[in-house]
C-alpha cells in the first residue's frame, strides 16, 4: 500500500501538472470505484483544480465550488500520467481523469477491488475521512509519546493505527521499528523515556529519508515503480537475508494480510517472535532464538532433510 513517503510525492507530481487546470471529463472502467452518491461524480467535470493533499494515505484534489475528489489507492491501486484523452489500461484499469493538461489512469493489479473514489463538498465533509492520527513529521516527542501511549497496543499495532499516527503502514513500520531497534511485539506503555525518543527520531528520520529519496528517482517525471518492497530497506520485504546492521538473518512473522519483518540480534536480543500458525503447528519443536533456528536448520540438513 503506498504510504505517506509515496502518496507525498505523488500529490508533488499530480501539483505541478493539475493544479490550476480543468477536469473536463471522468471515465469509469469500474463500477466499483466510487464509493459516495451526493454529489454525483460527473459534478466534477469542468471543475478548476485548486490544489492537492494529503490526508493519511489518501489524495485529495481540491476543485472549484467547494468539491473535493478523494482517493485511496488501498493496496494495489496506482497513478499513471498519460498523454491527454490517452487509454485506460486494459484489465487493471479503474478509470481516467482528463484534464486539460493530460490524463491521470488509475490502475488496481488486484482482484480485490479495494481502491475507492470520493466526491464531497466542504471541508467538514472533508474532515471525515481524517481518522485522527497526528502527523509523523510534525508531532513533537511529548505529542507523538501521548499519542502512542493512549491505549497499550504493540508498536507494530500503534504505528500503523491511522487513529494514532496518519500514513504509516507495514513496510515503513518495519524500517522505523529496526531504526529505533525496538521489538515490534513490544508495547507501547512498556517504553521507557530513551526508548520513546529513539522511536520519534526514528519515525520522523525514516520518512524524510524516504520522502527524499523518492523524490531524486521521480526527478522530474511521474512516479513509475511505486512498491512497498524497496532496494535499500533494512528488513521489509527481506525475510532470510541479512540484517545491514548485523549481517543475523531477518525473519518475519505474519497475520492475515499483514507482516512484520525484523532483525532479532537488533531489535529482539536474539529472540524469535513466535508466529502463531507456525508456533503452534511445530510445539515445542519451535526455535526461541536465532542460534536454536540456524541450529535446527543446520540438523535437519545433517540428517539428510531437504530444507523448507
Amino acid at each position: 500500500m503506498p504510504e505517506l513517503p509515496d502518496v507525498v510525492v505523488y500529490v508533488e507530481a499530480l501539483q505541478s501538472r493539475i493544479a490550476g487546470q480543468v477536469l473536463e471529463r471522468i471515465r469509469l472502467a469500474s463500477p466499483f470505484l466510487v464509493r459516495s452518491v451526493s454529489p454525483p461524480i460527473r459534478e466534477a467535470e469542468g471543475k478548476e483544480v485548486r490544489g492537492l493533499r494529503r490526508i493519511g494515505k489518501r489524495i485529495v484534489v481540491e476543485l472549484a465550488d467547494d468539491l473535493f475528489l478523494v482517493l485511496h489507492l488501498m493496496i494495489a491501486g496506482r497513478l499513471k500520467w498519460l498523454d491527454r484523452g490517452g487509454r485506460v489500461p486494459g484489465k487493471i484499469g479503474l478509470a481516467a481523469f482528463d484534464f486539460t493538461s493530460g490524463t491521470l489512469a488509475l490502475t488496481e493489479a488486484s482482484t480485490k477491488k479495494r481502491a475507492s473514489l470520493h466526491l464531497v463538498r466542504g471541508e467538514a465533509a472533508l474532515q471525515g475521512f481524517d481518522r485522527g492520527g497526528i502527523e509523523p513529521l510534525g508531532a513533537t516527542l511529548p505529542d507523538f509519546r501521548a499519542a502512542l501511549q493512549r491505549e497499550n497496543r504493540t508498536l507494530k499495532r500503534a504505528l500503523t493505527d491511522p487513529t494514532i499516527l496518519s500514513g504509516i503502514g507495514n513496510a515503513y513500520s518495519d524500517e522505523i521499528l529496526h531504526r529505533a531497534r525496538l521489538s515490534p511485539s513490544k508495547r507501547t506503555r512498556q517504553l521507557t523515556p530513551g526508548e520513546s525518543a529513539d522511536l520519534h527520531a526514528a519515525c520522523q528520520g525514516v520518512l524524510v529519508e524516504w520522502t527524499d529519496r523518492l523524490r531524486r528517482e521521480r526527478g522530474e517525471g511521474f512516479p513509475q515503480k511505486v512498491t512497498a518492497f524497496r532496494e535499500g530497506m533494512a528488513v521489509h520485504g527481506r525475510f532470510g537475508k541479512p540484517c545491514p546492521v548485523c549481517a543475523g538473518k531477518v525473519q518475519r512473522i505474519a497475520h492475515a494480510e499483514n507482516e512484520a519483518n525484523y532483525c532479532p540480534r537488533c531489535q529482539t536480543r536474539g529472540r524469535l517472535l513466535a508466529d502463531r500458525a507456525l508456533s503452534r503447528l511445530l510445539g515445542e519443536d519451535w526455535p526461541r532464538t536465532l542460534e536454536e533456528l540456524e541450529a535446527g536448520v543446520k540438523r535437519r540438513r545433517s540428517e539428510g532433510d531437504e530444507p523448507g
